[in-house]
């Protein structure tokens, strides 16, 4: 059974340790970085925004664990981790958590995170993906901010029953499969729906499960939360700091420095980042034209969005449905 802290725990003095994808989590938390962690997988590597999947055995992982107990990191990617034996405590946002066997818990994107401690036995199943990979899953998936665990508010974890471990286990030995047998970048479509199929189940047991502890966020993380929510339902009518600030009766000032003390990124990172994650969600699962899109998300001029675009991903949006589509 795992266990959180009810109480807040002040994280370390350190510096924040920004991990931007699975390169960056190799070199900061393992004593020998592997090209690869699976000899059996194709050496596909994505390129050009694809994205990443990696999935790793927990033991694995301790073998070669650096003794990085209590340092901060802020990652750019999401994480599911399944615990089958041993213990493990971490920090995730500002609490404290103790997870035991039967354990799946959630990092989500731009969460501050620290790593206590592992017991020598963990087994289970770490995965990693961000969220252009995710993208790719299915044609009109749910958005990985809407899974209530990669939520501020709620809570990371879910215990699980032994069925339900089994049943998690099993998707994820599928997911790794799938992952290994693919050969290029338009035959794995069975892996990215093995990954939307893991995330909706552990919804519909998240939601099953009364969470019996009071998960209690400061009063800046609750800004925090509701503004992030509030950027989702109004990104496309509402492009500007103050929109928000002023929905949640709060100085602009004072929100985007709260925001970036909580996240890491000023309130208008949150803004952009949510008009370039649906763009890309309508280049690639839609065939509407770019400038269909531009209108759809209420751009005044498709050169405007064009630009936008370019520089906020380093690709024009056809060039970006070219390189990722199917």
């Amino acid at each position: 059974m795992s266990i959180a802290n009810s109480e807040s725990k002040e994280m370390k003095k350190t510096i924040i340790k920004e991990l931007r994808d699975e390169q960056d989590f190799k070199d900061f938390y393992l004593k020998e970085v592997p090209l690869t962690f699976c000899d059996e997988c194709s050496a596909i590597s994505y390129k050009n925004g694809n994205g990443f999947l990696e999935i790793v055995p927990l033991e694995e992982l301790k073998k070669k664990q650096k003794d990085i107990e209590g340092q901060q990191t802020r990652r750019k990617f999401y994480s599911i981790i399944l615990l089958t034996e041993g213990e493990i405590k971490e920090t995730i946002g500002q609490h404290a958590y103790h997870f035991k066997p039967n354990s799946l818990y959630f990092i989500g994107e731009n969460q501050l995170h620290a790593v206590e401690y592992w017991s020598n036995n963990v087994k289970g199943i770490y995965c990693m993906f961000d969220a252009d990979y995710f993208l790719l899953c299915v044609k009109h998936q749910i958005k990985l901010n809407q899974f209530p665990f990669f939520q501020l508010e709620k809570e990371p974890f879910l215990l699980l029953n032994e069925r339900e471990t089994s049943m998690m286990t099993h998707l994820f030995w599928k997911l790794n499969t799938e992952k290994c047998q693919k050969k290029n970048f338009n035959d794995d479509l069975l892996t990215r729906m093995f990954l939307n199929v893991i995330l909706l189940e552990a919804e519909r047991i998240y939601n099953g499960k009364a969470i019996q502890e009071n998960f209690s966020l400061t009063r800046k993380d609750q800004i925090a939360s509701q503004f992030q929510l509030l950027v989702n339902q109004h990104f496309i009518e509402k492009r500007q700091v103050n929109d928000y600030a002023g929905m949640l009766h709060v100085h602009p000032n004072y929100l985007n420095d709260l925001v970036k003390e909580t996240t890491g990124f000023p309130a208008s990172y949150f803004i952009k980042k949510q008009l370039i994650l649906e763009a890309k969600s309508r280049l690639l699962q839609t065939n509407d034209t770019v400038s269909m899109i531009s209108v759809k998300l209420n751009f005044t001029e498709d050169s405007y969005f064009n630009r936008f675009f370019k520089k906020q991903t380093g690709l024009t949006p056809l060039q970006f449905r070219k390189n990722h589509k199917h």
